[in-house]
């Protein structure tokens, strides 16, 4: 991804179209790129993509980079939801090309199929949580150690580690009901 905009784009637009606070690519990209790219990688399972997925993200943040407010979301927030946007775009677009393969390859690719777009709600509710509460999710939840082998590991108590959970299960269940709502808004 060695796509950067010209310095002197912004310079050039009207003083009255620019935002008070303007969206700086350069600046965003060095502190969200490596976050969007893991995303994306875990949203679709195929680097290379991925890299073109987060490249035209911040193509699309950079054309709408007037319509940018920090008032309403910060660059993280705003460049998750784009990149969102146009991880569903990719996921669609691969979901109306035909499968190739032998039936043996077609029918195990059918029972390990999960919906993608629930997979990518998950993963963007997991990047809004604090990175002790993903930790403390993923390693419970999704790979099932107790709060006892994590304190051992760690050395943060048994009672850290549950309280974290907690409020992390809560924020994800929050976030994934705004999610569910904004979607049926949508339609």
């Amino acid at each position: 991804m060695s796509w950067t905009p010209a310095e002197d784009e912004g310079a050039r637009m009207p003083m009255a179209r620019r935002h008070p606070t303007p969206f700086d690519v350069r600046s965003a990209f060095r502190e969200h790129g490596g976050s969007l790219l893991g995303y994306a990688v875990n949203a679709l399972r195929d680097r290379p993509l991925a890299e073109d997925c987060v490249q035209e993200t911040f193509l699309r943040a950079w054309r709408a980079r007037d319509r940018f407010d920090p008032g309403q979301a910060s660059t993280r927030t705003w460049l998750f939801s784009i990149a969102r946007n146009v991880i569903v775009d990719v996921l669609r677009a691969r979901a109306r090309l035909p499968l190739l393969g032998d039936d043996a390859e077609l029918e195990h690719r059918a029972v390990e199929a999960i919906d993608p777009l629930e997979r990518l709600r998950m993963l963007e509710a997991l990047s809004v949580l604090s990175e002790a509460h993903r930790t403390a999710v993923v390693a419970v939840h999704l790979h099932g150690r107790s709060y006892q082998e994590l304190s051992d590991a760690t050395g943060v108590p048994v009672s850290t580690w549950r309280t974290r959970t907690f409020h992390a299960l809560r924020a994800l269940r929050t976030h994934l009901e705004e999610l569910e709502d904004s979607d049926a808004h949508s339609r």
